[in-house]
């Protein structure tokens, strides 16, 4: 699934693609006629994201709402369009180029009051102006249930995903299965900060890189990292390696149905940050 610096990448292509303009709307698949026919020929007015939800708001005050999910695709190109290929839920086109959504998890129109439904149930996210850390903590200090866990809770925080809860908890020394209120004030402000320039550098670059300067493949005479999710990491998916800074092996278990992976010599057991 998609962590939450892609889907405010893909509101960017939407607001730089169309933002401004009417756009052509279509479901050829037909699943989503009806919203299709509503949506065409309305113009853009701005493309937003929270979390892990692309929300793309048009001049009748409805709402486009994506979640991917698991399955999600967005592709984009140029104008004149080709045929629809594959199952294409929803396709968008404009003087701009177009956009064709295949096998989101939800794909919908929201009136303003669902729109701020569904933002309420959400947790601040670390990539929009307007995030609170503060109501975050506020849950978190008087939850039992591991760091690990709260994180991956998209009421608690909005948009990391199991690349970036793993990696943030490494960079501050913190014991994943540590529970929410055994965190100190000032190391939940840390990971809030650390999750805020590390997704906006993922926005930047399109993936994920969480290693510190000095534990690149430049620095440390490594071979880079061969894998699917791209980006330089500490301990995502490096189970069984020794770690880039402590050479203590990775572990890896399963939290909450997710695969969760730390070093035992850089989070000792109980450790609330450094």
């Amino acid at each position: 699934m998609p962590e939450g610096h892609t889907v405010h990448r893909l509101a960017a292509e939407h607001q730089r693609m169309f933002g401004g303009r009417p756009v052509a709307a279509e479901s050829p698949q037909g699943r989503f006629a009806a919203g299709a026919a509503r949506l065409d020929g309305r113009v853009l007015v701005e493309a937003d994201a929270h979390g892990k939800h692309l929300l793309v708001r048009f001049d009748d005050d409805v709402t486009l709402h994506v979640h991917l999910g698991i399955y999600g695709k967005l592709a984009f190109g140029a104008v004149p369009a080709p045929a629809p290929v594959g199952a294409v839920r929803l396709r968008l086109s404009g003087r701009g180029g177009f956009a064709d959504l295949r096998g989101p998890n939800a794909c919908e129109l929201l009136e303003p009051g669902e729109v701020k439904r569904l933002r309420d149930r959400l947790g601040p996210d670390p990539l929009r102006g307007d995030a609170d850390p503060d109501e975050a903590w506020r849950r978190i200090s008087r939850s039992r249930v591991p760091v690990a866990a709260l994180l991956m809770d998209q009421a608690v925080v909005a948009g990391p995903g199991n690349i970036y809860r793993a990696e943030v908890l490494f960079r501050q020394g913190v014991d994943p299965m540590l529970p929410g209120r055994g965190l100190s004030r000032a190391v939940w402000s840390a990971l809030w900060d650390d999750l805020v320039v590390l997704m906006a550098e993922g926005v930047r670059s399109g993936r994920i890189d969480t290693v510190r300067a000095e534990h690149t493949p430049e620095a440390m005479g490594r071979a880079p990292r061969v894998d699917d999710h791209g980006g330089e990491v500490y301990v995502y998916r490096r189970a069984g390696a020794p770690c880039l800074v402590c050479g203590a092996e990775v572990r890896a278990a399963v939290l909450a149905g997710r695969n969760l992976f730390w070093c035992p010599g850089c989070q000792p057991s109980a450790s609330v940050g450094g």
